[in-house]
């Protein structure tokens, strides 16, 4: 390699390397920013017992992107978002609809589950464990 090949082999991956991590940085902004990943979030600070399994203080962390357990499309949003406090970790699983893709997100269901494969019940729209939200 000539002297302005291996120039331009370092910069080239400098660009490459330095335009994933803003990719990366940018979905995840946009998901911690979108109302589906908001109103779970709010139904787990809200949810003593869960907060309770999970011990003070409750920790967010980003999701993974790679892999098929995190799905978002025009009307239909599955997320498995990663949280860990001081007694346990787990997943906030949510999945929220909407009905066209301008229409307000509503929660469908969040539970938390444990690393030990416990799961809590956070929030269910048909109010079986009695924290139906109204929808707008």
């Amino acid at each position: 390699m000539s002297m302005s090949s291996a120039k331009m082999f370092i910069y080239g991956s400098v660009l490459i390397t330095g335009g994933t991590s803003l990719a990366y940085f940018i979905i995840q902004k946009t998901h911690s920013s979108s109302l589906y990943y908001k109103l779970a979030l709010e139904q787990l600070q809200n949810h003593p017992e869960a907060q309770e399994a999970l011990g003070p203080p409750v920790n967010i962390h980003h999701l993974k992107l790679i892999g098929n357990e995190n799905f978002v499309d025009i009307a239909d949003a599955k997320l498995k978002i990663p949280v860990s406090g001081s007694k346990s970790e787990g997943h906030l699983c949510v999945h929220s609809t909407r009905s066209g893709p301008f229409q307000r997100w509503h929660l469908n269901e969040v539970f938390l589950e444990l690393k030990d494969g416990q799961q809590i019940p956070v929030f269910n729209l048909s109010g079986e464990n009695g924290d139906e939200v109204k929808k707008e």
